[in-house]
Protein backbone atom coordinates (compact mmCIF):
# COMPACT_ATOMS: atom_id res chain seq x y z
CA UNK A 1 0.00 0.00 0.00
CA UNK A 2 1.19 3.28 -0.86
CA UNK A 3 0.47 6.36 1.10
CA UNK A 4 2.47 9.62 1.45
CA UNK A 5 4.81 10.92 4.62
CA UNK A 6 1.52 12.46 6.62
CA UNK A 7 -0.47 8.77 6.28
CA UNK A 8 -2.73 9.64 3.53
CA UNK A 9 -3.34 6.68 0.43
CA UNK A 10 -3.95 9.09 -2.62
CA UNK A 11 -2.73 7.62 -6.18
CA UNK A 12 -2.23 10.94 -7.83
CA UNK A 13 0.13 11.61 -5.01
CA UNK A 14 2.33 9.09 -5.52
CA UNK A 15 5.98 8.97 -7.40
CA UNK A 16 5.13 6.22 -9.89
CA UNK A 17 9.20 6.35 -11.71
CA UNK A 18 10.53 3.20 -13.28
CA UNK A 19 12.59 2.13 -10.25
CA UNK A 20 8.91 1.92 -8.34
CA UNK A 21 7.15 0.31 -11.20
CA UNK A 22 10.01 -2.22 -11.20
CA UNK A 23 9.69 -2.68 -7.62
CA UNK A 24 6.21 -3.20 -8.22
CA UNK A 25 6.67 -5.60 -11.04
CA UNK A 26 8.60 -7.96 -8.39
CA UNK A 27 5.88 -7.61 -5.98
CA UNK A 28 3.65 -8.67 -8.51
CA UNK A 29 5.83 -11.42 -9.54
CA UNK A 30 5.73 -13.33 -6.26
CA UNK A 31 1.94 -13.00 -5.89
CA UNK A 32 -0.62 -15.08 -7.26
CA UNK A 33 -3.70 -13.31 -6.10
CA UNK A 34 -5.05 -9.53 -5.67
CA UNK A 35 -7.74 -8.91 -3.38
CA UNK A 36 -9.11 -5.21 -4.18
CA UNK A 37 -12.15 -2.91 -2.64
CA UNK A 38 -14.65 -1.34 -5.14
CA UNK A 39 -12.73 1.53 -5.40
CA UNK A 40 -9.18 0.67 -5.72
CA UNK A 41 -10.44 -2.23 -8.34
CA UNK A 42 -12.24 0.38 -10.51
CA UNK A 43 -9.54 3.33 -10.37
CA UNK A 44 -7.07 0.33 -11.67
CA UNK A 45 -9.62 -1.63 -14.19
CA UNK A 46 -10.19 1.54 -15.74
CA UNK A 47 -6.39 2.64 -16.48
CA UNK A 48 -4.27 -0.54 -16.71
CA UNK A 49 -5.95 -2.86 -19.71
CA UNK A 50 -5.95 0.15 -21.94
CA UNK A 51 -2.10 -0.08 -21.18
CA UNK A 52 -1.78 -3.46 -22.04
CA UNK A 53 -3.51 -2.62 -25.54
CA UNK A 54 -1.95 0.42 -26.16
CA UNK A 55 1.51 0.19 -24.47
CA UNK A 56 3.25 3.62 -22.83
CA UNK A 57 6.45 2.98 -24.50
CA UNK A 58 8.01 3.12 -20.40
CA UNK A 59 8.82 -0.48 -20.35
CA UNK A 60 8.29 -0.92 -16.84
CA UNK A 61 5.05 0.43 -16.98
CA UNK A 62 3.76 -1.61 -19.70
CA UNK A 63 5.30 -4.74 -17.44
CA UNK A 64 3.24 -3.56 -14.74
CA UNK A 65 0.24 -3.82 -16.89
CA UNK A 66 0.77 -7.01 -18.35
CA UNK A 67 1.21 -8.10 -14.81
CA UNK A 68 -1.65 -6.99 -13.04
CA UNK A 69 -3.49 -8.03 -16.00
CA UNK A 70 -2.84 -11.72 -15.75
CA UNK A 71 -2.85 -11.80 -11.75
CA UNK A 72 -6.20 -13.70 -10.31
CA UNK A 73 -8.10 -10.48 -8.90
CA UNK A 74 -10.74 -11.08 -5.85
CA UNK A 75 -12.85 -8.17 -5.66
CA UNK A 76 -15.08 -7.15 -2.45
CA UNK A 77 -17.97 -4.88 -2.87
CA UNK A 78 -21.50 -4.94 -1.68
CA UNK A 79 -22.51 -2.74 -4.27
CA UNK A 80 -21.37 -3.75 -7.75
CA UNK A 81 -23.06 -6.41 -9.48
CA UNK A 82 -20.27 -7.45 -11.70
CA UNK A 83 -16.14 -7.56 -12.44
CA UNK A 84 -15.67 -7.32 -16.57
CA UNK A 85 -11.61 -7.10 -16.06
CA UNK A 86 -10.06 -10.47 -17.09
CA UNK A 87 -9.38 -12.96 -14.22
CA UNK A 88 -11.33 -11.12 -11.45
CA UNK A 89 -14.32 -12.27 -9.09
CA UNK A 90 -16.52 -10.70 -7.18
CA UNK A 91 -17.26 -11.51 -3.69
CA UNK A 92 -20.18 -9.46 -1.44
CA UNK A 93 -18.42 -10.20 2.43
CA UNK A 94 -15.03 -11.62 3.74
CA UNK A 95 -15.58 -14.47 5.14
CA UNK A 96 -12.43 -15.06 6.93
CA UNK A 97 -12.34 -19.14 6.57
CA UNK A 98 -12.17 -18.87 3.02
CA UNK A 99 -9.81 -16.22 2.93
CA UNK A 100 -7.61 -18.49 5.53
CA UNK A 101 -7.97 -21.51 2.58
CA UNK A 102 -6.89 -19.40 0.07
CA UNK A 103 -3.76 -18.89 2.02
CA UNK A 104 -3.17 -22.22 3.09
CA UNK A 105 -3.83 -23.04 -0.53
CA UNK A 106 -1.13 -20.66 -1.68
CA UNK A 107 -3.78 -20.40 -4.27
CA UNK A 108 -1.64 -22.81 -6.45
CA UNK A 109 1.62 -22.04 -5.52
CA UNK A 110 3.60 -20.35 -2.60
CA UNK A 111 3.08 -17.04 -3.44
CA UNK A 112 1.93 -14.15 -2.09
CA UNK A 113 -1.54 -12.70 -1.92
CA UNK A 114 -2.00 -9.14 -2.11
CA UNK A 115 -4.48 -6.85 -0.56
CA UNK A 116 -4.24 -3.22 -2.66
CA UNK A 117 -7.24 -1.26 -0.82
CA UNK A 118 -7.15 0.77 2.48
CA UNK A 119 -10.67 -0.39 3.89
CA UNK A 120 -9.79 -4.20 3.40
CA UNK A 121 -6.42 -3.40 5.39
CA UNK A 122 -8.20 -2.33 7.78
CA UNK A 123 -11.01 -5.41 7.42
CA UNK A 124 -8.24 -8.02 7.37
CA UNK A 125 -6.03 -6.39 9.54
CA UNK A 126 -9.41 -6.48 12.45
CA UNK A 127 -9.44 -10.19 11.22
CA UNK A 128 -6.04 -10.80 11.78
CA UNK A 129 -5.05 -12.01 8.09
CA UNK A 130 -2.40 -10.15 7.94
CA UNK A 131 1.10 -11.54 7.55
CA UNK A 132 2.97 -9.19 6.54
CA UNK A 133 2.62 -5.41 5.47
CA UNK A 134 4.45 -3.26 2.78
CA UNK A 135 4.31 0.34 2.92
CA UNK A 136 5.57 2.31 0.52
CA UNK A 137 6.01 6.03 2.02
CA UNK A 138 6.36 8.60 0.04
CA UNK A 139 7.90 12.20 0.41
CA UNK A 140 4.58 13.75 0.01
CA UNK A 141 2.15 15.78 2.29
CA UNK A 142 -1.08 16.21 1.69
CA UNK A 143 -2.36 17.61 4.36
CA UNK A 144 -6.10 15.59 4.08
CA UNK A 145 -7.23 12.29 2.57
CA UNK A 146 -8.14 8.94 3.35
CA UNK A 147 -5.69 7.31 6.18
CA UNK A 148 -4.27 3.95 5.50
CA UNK A 149 -5.38 3.02 9.02
CA UNK A 150 -8.66 4.58 9.66
CA UNK A 151 -11.21 2.77 11.67
CA UNK A 152 -8.17 0.43 13.64
CA UNK A 153 -10.06 0.29 17.18
CA UNK A 154 -7.60 -2.15 18.38
CA UNK A 155 -3.80 -1.11 18.82
CA UNK A 156 -1.54 -2.53 16.49
CA UNK A 157 2.18 -3.22 17.34
CA UNK A 158 4.67 -3.96 13.89
CA UNK A 159 8.08 -5.65 13.91
CA UNK A 160 10.24 -4.47 11.28
CA UNK A 161 11.53 -6.66 8.95
CA UNK A 162 13.26 -4.43 6.51
CA UNK A 163 13.61 -1.40 4.35
CA UNK A 164 14.28 -0.63 0.84
CA UNK A 165 15.08 3.34 0.07
CA UNK A 166 14.04 4.34 -3.63
CA UNK A 167 16.29 7.33 -5.53
CA UNK A 168 13.50 9.22 -5.95
CA UNK A 169 13.21 9.19 -1.84
CA UNK A 170 10.17 6.86 -1.48
CA UNK A 171 10.63 3.91 1.12
CA UNK A 172 9.24 0.45 0.89
CA UNK A 173 8.68 -0.71 4.66
CA UNK A 174 8.11 -4.23 5.33
CA UNK A 175 6.43 -5.13 8.79
CA UNK A 176 5.56 -7.91 10.11
CA UNK A 177 2.37 -7.79 12.90
CA UNK A 178 3.72 -8.51 16.45
CA UNK A 179 1.32 -10.98 17.97
CA UNK A 180 -0.57 -10.78 21.36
Amino acid sequence: MNMTLDGFCNHTAMIADEEIHQHYNELLRNADTLIYGRTTYQLMETYWPSVVKNPTGNKPADEFAVLIDNISKIVYSRTLQQVDWKNSILKKEIIKDEVLELKRSGNGGSKNIIVGSPGLIVAFTQLDLIDEYQLGLQPTVIGSGLPLFKNIRDRLNLKLLKTKTFSCGALALYYEPVKK
